[in-house]
């Protein structure tokens, strides 16, 4: 007895010929009724009755369906469980407090191992620690190496923090300039920045901040406002907009060190990608 064969058996149930069945299934009504009488001969019963040239499903054919049924139900079960088995595989969870060692750690995923499915979330550092106790993370890329027992990490990268300043801006011909010297001024921010909004909330508190949620309306901004914003020098982040300059900023709080970090039966992974 076969898969195809019980697929074929409820094809003639749904089609209700066998004629129909065979078209549906691509066969020839032939090679349909041989396939029906080996599955007849393997069962040890007959499925049809037959009626001068057309046949119908027996009791025994109606009880044969039931059970077909519900195998093939099960074969389809055990496939998506394989295949969503392979995807978890093949998927890379990296939660990370900021965007750009996420990106960093992503190119090297993909050169380490091409096809993997990449799942990137910001998140904070507290929330990267639970999901990977809970195991929902596979890396997690945090400001400081996790101290909790069952956790490996190494220093991933270091980002410093610079502010996109208008050519004619005040503070655009320092070699660098510090929060203070911007605060009160403000500021122009994209969202998805994770634990630097905060940093800048806090370094900054006399400045309003304009939050803007989409990437291309903020990029729009930056080259029709004269506000205070942000890049940092992450590769990702070389090209400014015309008429804007880049000034560093001089706290040690916008040089940071990011650490990739993992379960410790996760290290060959970390070793092989940080």
């Amino acid at each position: 007895m076969e898969l195809d064969q019980l697929r074929q058996l409820v094809a003639i149930e749904r089609e209700g010929t066998i004629t129909a069945a065979a078209a549906s299934l691509h066969l020839t009504q032939p090679s349909l009724s041989r396939s029906m009488q080996r599955l007849e001969a393997d069962l040890g019963c007959e499925l049809f009755d037959h009626e001068g040239n057309r046949v119908r499903l027996n009791e025994a054919g109606r009880v044969a369906i039931e059970h077909a049924k519900d195998v093939l139900d099960a074969e389809r079960s055990l496939r998506e469980a394989l295949d969503e088995l392979g995807r978890r595989r093949r998927t890379l969870v990296i939660r990370s407090v900021a965007p750009a060692p996420m990106w960093s750690l992503a190119a090297r995923v993909v050169e380490d191992a091409p096809g993997t499915i990449i799942e990137p979330f910001l998140a904070s550092e507290a929330e990267i620690i639970d999901a990977l106790a809970k195991g929902r993370t596979s890396i997690g890329i945090t400001l400081h190496a996790p101290m909790e027992p069952g956790f490996v990490s190494r220093p991933l990268m270091t980002e410093a923090l610079q502010f996109s300043l208008p050519e004619g801006h005040r503070l655009a011909s320092r070699r660098e300039a510090s929060f203070a010297d911007a605060d009160g001024e403000p500021l122009l921010i994209y969202s998805q920045v994770g634990f630097w909004m905060d940093l800048v909330r806090r370094e900054m508190p006399r400045s309003q901040v304009v939050v803007q949620e989409d990437r291309t309306v903020f990029v729009q901004l930056l080259s029709t406002t004269d506000l205070v914003a942000f890049t940092t020098d992450a590769p990702q982040h070389t090209a400014m907009p015309p008429g804007r300059v880049r000034v560093p900023i001089s706290d040690p709080s916008a040089h940071q060190t990011f650490f990739a970090c993992c379960r410790e039966s996760d290290a060959k992974l970390l070793t092989r990608l940080a």
